[in-house]
């Protein structure tokens, strides 16, 4: 602000006083603030040099997961996607004594769904979580012979093993017994309670719990007693090497269930004789399903949806794009248009370096396709965007104070959630990257494609490789998207509806 030399030095102050909270009154509008005596210049609207497509990512690695799903779960326009689950069973302790003439009792396999309890005059009810679909579904679990390793022999077992989401048949192929067969299943919010109010009482909350062949576990396990098989975990998990769930529907709907592996267990129910009397006595033995866990999936990507995938044009964008979790699909969004002049930096981004603009705030907006996506609870919460090249986080990532909140509403500030109508349809996301854009203009750093994924859980920053990397330099992708069975439609930046193109808002501050 010029100030003029013939005002009085006390209406010179009262000026700076009105002029600097009008000045203040502005910046609130755009979240920023001003510095010494520079002033917003207003809003840039980069819209026009992005560039995004869609593209499918085949398979993915699906072991080391930060949660697993089983179940079959149709989306309204990405189709029936089949979840299968080969887990690797583990001693819970190293040589156990069962005692003397044991016979198992009974069986089970329990998978504890994620739920919230509510307990009133002593009565426990449960809001289930990660239930999609409510329709029913058939369970097969059989022994598998395949053997899970924990390193990859092809690197002279110096890194893990990955598995990955369309491995099976190959574990199909290698099946054992049928240990259990259930139909018509759909997840309920009922709990279990074993032997009420005495004194080996025992409730678990809801989950998947099957009662499994009795004689198969007096054999491999209770009659084993001593013997080297189970001796440690090693030669156990070389022994009894797993249970493959394999779920099918009877209709084209059905129901998916997400879980916590390392909750996951097999209860031996099994009786011995006491040698100090006559009476023979209960116990229990449990074998972990927290080992190595393999999702696989067998997706039926409707017609329409694989055609528009099928040679994205990575030049000049798409009208649509589409994200899908699991074995899914992604976006890309590349940033400030074409490199004319061949020097490894885009036009406009020069431009912008040129001007050494100080970025207030910079906003990706992302709006959701009514016309495609039915809307309502079918839509997935949360979208994540990342760094490509680098499979990594965003700046803003790391300065986003809501990281401590809980999941859904965690890192809001960086991946603004779903934005919904008073209709409950989804509108649009809008993700702040004010810290990353401010990055390439003040302080060169690269340019690189940014990934768009669903995420069933923002908060988890882990990463799984994709078994065939595809470009532009995709060799990765969040985990926490493997995990999400849902997927939306977006408004790409080439769609002829100009007020829900992909946009790029950036506030700024033009330095004198």
């Amino acid at each position: 602000m010029k100030i003029k030399n013939l005002l009085p030095i006390a209406g010179t102050i009262l000026f700076l006083i009105i002029a600097l909270s009008s000045c203040q009154d502005d910046i609130s509008t755009i979240g920023s603030e001003i510095l010494g005596d520079q002033i917003p210049n207003g809003i840039l609207d980069e819209s026009q040099t992005i560039v995004s497509y869609s593209k499918k990512m085949g398979p993915v690695q699906s072991n080391r997961l930060p949660a697993y799903q089983l179940g079959v779960y149709n989306d309204p326009v990405f189709g029936k996607s089949t979840v299968n689950l080969l887990s690797q069973l583990t001693l819970t302790e190293n040589d156990p004594k069962f005692g003397e003439d044991a016979q198992v009792d009974s069986v089970y396999v329990y998978l504890p769904y994620f739920s919230k309890a509510t307990t009133v005059d002593s009565v426990t009810t449960y809001e289930l979580d990660s239930i999609y679909g409510a329709s029913p579904i058939n369970i097969s679990i059989a022994a598998s012979n395949y053997f899970l390793r924990d390193y990859d022999p092809s690197t002279g077992f110096q890194e893990f093993q990955n598995y990955y989401t369309d491995q099976g048949s190959t574990f199909e192929d290698n099946l054992g017994p049928v240990l259990a067969s259930i139909e018509n299943f759909i997840p309920s919010e009922t709990g279990f309670v074993f032997d009420e109010g005495g004194d080996n009482e025992e409730k678990l909350i809801p989950g998947l719990r099957v009662k499994l062949d009795s004689t198969f576990f007096q054999e491999k396990i209770i009659d084993m007693e001593g013997a080297e098989e189970l001796r440690n975990s090693n030669n156990f998990k070389d022994y009894l090497r797993g249970i493959y769930f394999q779920v099918n529907s009877p209709s084209n709907d059905g129901s998916l269930f997400i879980f916590d592996a390392a909750s996951a267990y097999i209860s031996i129910y099994y009786n011995f004789k006491n040698p100090d009397e006559d009476e023979r006595e209960n116990a229990i033995f449990r074998l972990g399903l927290g080992g190595i866990n393999v999702n696989t999936f067998d997706n039926e990507l409707p017609q329409p949806v694989e055609t528009a995938l099928e040679n994205p044009n990575t030049q000049s964008g798409e009208e649509n794009l589409y994200i899908r979790g699991g074995d899914g699909i992604i976006s890309v969004v590349e940033l400030f248009g074409k490199d004319l002049d061949n020097n490894g930096i885009a036009d406009d981004l020069e431009v912008l370096r040129d001007k050494k603009l100080i970025i207030n705030e910079a906003n990706l907006i992302f709006y959701v396709n009514q016309n495609i996506i039915a809307g309502g609870t079918t839509e997935p919460e949360r979208i994540i965007i990342y760094d490509l090249k680098n499979s990594n986080v965003l700046a803003d990532y790391n300065s986003d104070q809501t990281n401590g909140l809980d999941p859904l509403d965690a890192f809001t500030n960086h991946y603004g959630r779903l934005e919904r109508g008073t209709d409950g349809k989804g509108k649009y996301y809008k993700m702040k990257i004010t810290d990353h854009i401010s990055n390439l203009i003040n302080k060169d750093s690269t340019n690189v494609p940014l990934g768009i994924v669903v995420s069933q859980n923002v908060t988890i920053r882990t990463t799984l490789d994709l078994e065939n990397p595809i470009e532009p330099n995709i060799e990765q992708v969040p985990s926490s998207s493997v995990v999400s069975p849902e997927g939306t439609v977006l408004y790409g930046n080439a769609t002829s509806n100009p007020e829900k193109r992909l946009k790029l808002q950036i506030y700024y501050t033009e330095p004198k």
